[in-house]
């Protein structure tokens, strides 16, 4: 059996970051997390594409 892992205290040094959504844009999110190995949360998936999006403009700029 996996243990699950316990909620508990967010990491020193995050900032909590709300965000609406379209209920399309949510459905893709569940799309792409079902399609994951890993089974990502809807967060998970979030900051991944925002890191992702991050390291392209960071590539571009030549940085």
């Amino acid at each position: 059996m996996s243990e699950k892992k316990k909620m508990g205290r967010p990491p020193a040094g995050t900032e909590p970051v709300m965000v609406r959504m379209t209920h399309e844009m949510v459905e893709a999110i569940d799309a792409y997390r079902r399609a994951a190995e890993d089974l990502p949360t809807r967060p998970e998936v979030i900051r991944r594409a925002v890191e992702a999006y991050l390291d392209e403009k960071k590539k571009k700029r030549g940085e």
